[in-house]
């Protein structure tokens, strides 16, 4: 069905048809039977879920619709990025759709309701799934650091983890936290923040796809030092624009999609080098395939997200990408997804 409606949704600009798809799950009437293989059967933070295929932050920013999203078959959902307080984002147009690259550019700016009614939200809809939160500052802050405390502690509990995301190209010098020193004293006051309120909520963080080779040592050994559970690999990109044929290119904002997914699997190998899996990594870029996940898994992703591939696949995305990676590891003798990670 979505094949022969998805040119009158291309008809709509990008963040309309967004606030529509929103809109149709929150009927939570759900036209997908999700397809369940024992194959894809992983555990996730000591819990089982059906598939490690989730669905990216961005996507159900306001923690509205994860429900009808594990419906839809996806074995965890990660809401966000919500900020403390509520905010607009940037100024419309700010979405825009690359169809011949398979590829979006965003320049949102963290549109969201705030931690207080994002936590209202999923207070009054318990997760029937594994929920992750992503949360990052407002722009207008003064004290980025404690931006980051107040939404975790407003959130702390609500999921199963909580996601720093100093990775989006969009909120301005948000990615300086990479830099070591910024690095270090995010995570060394979070921890503290944690032990102070006895939180029992895992530390993910999300890193950008366009950080330098020589400061992959330092900040994978960063997040080893800090224990953080989990890596997100990788946010949208502010480069990689020189192979794409749509004029969108030109469009400032983060780059989505089959653009990057080259990019994210050879980053994802690189700390999943690093890591030597004290650390679990979610591969996020250009997944759309039951081919495109498996590479994800070889490069070393633990557990893989979505977003860009739903638009242009639909809401059947998880079916076809389980059935796909099922077949394929069934022609290579595998059992389990598990076995595989890291095995490129």
């Amino acid at each position: 069905m979505f094949e022969k409606i998805r040119s009158l949704i291309f008809k709509f600009d990008p963040e309309t048809a967004h606030d529509l798809a929103i809109k149709a799950l929150k009927t939570n009437i759900v036209p997908v039977k999700p397809k369940i293989y024992n194959s894809l059967k992983v555990k996730f933070l000591d819990k089982e879920i059906p598939n490690p295929i989730g669905i990216a932050a961005g996507f159900d920013k306001n923690a509205e619709v994860y429900n009808p999203l594990f419906k839809l078959g996806f074995g965890f959902v990660e809401v966000g990025t919500i900020t403390p307080e509520p905010q607009y984002g940037n100024q419309k147009p700010r979405v825009f759709r690359l169809e011949e690259d398979e590829a979006l550019i965003n320049r949102l700016g963290f549109n969201n309701v705030g931690s207080e009614n994002a936590a209202i939200n999923i207070k009054n809809n318990r997760p029937i799934g594994l929920l992750g939160i992503n949360i990052g500052p407002n722009k207008d802050t003064k004290n980025r650091i404690d931006d980051y405390l107040k939404s975790f502690r407003v959130l702390n509990n609500l999921g199963s983890y909580v996601t720093i995301n100093i990775s989006s190209p969009n909120t301005e010098n948000l990615r300086s936290f990479h830099n070591p020193e910024e690095l270090e004293e995010l995570l060394n006051l979070l921890n503290e923040e944690k032990n102070k309120i006895s939180s029992q909520t895992n530390i993910a963080v999300k890193i950008s796809p366009d950080i330098k080779n020589s400061d992959l040592d330092i900040i994978g050994n960063i997040l080893l030092k800090n224990k953080v559970k989990l890596v997100i690999i990788s946010n949208t990109s502010d480069g990689t624009r020189n192979k794409l044929k749509n004029m969108n290119k030109f469009e400032k904002g983060g780059l989505s999609g089959k653009p990057i997914e080259e990019k994210s699997n050879i980053l994802i190998n690189e700390f999943y080098k690093i890591f030597k899996n004290k650390i679990k990594i979610i591969g996020v870029g250009g997944v759309d395939s039951g081919k495109s996940a498996y590479q994800k898994f070889i490069s070393g992703a633990n557990y893989i997200q979505l977003y860009t591939g739903m638009v242009y696949q639909g809401p059947n995305i998880v079916n076809n990408i389980s059935e796909e990676l099922n077949n394929i590891l069934s022609s290579n003798g595998v059992q389990n997804i598990e076995e595989i990670v890291g095995s490129k």
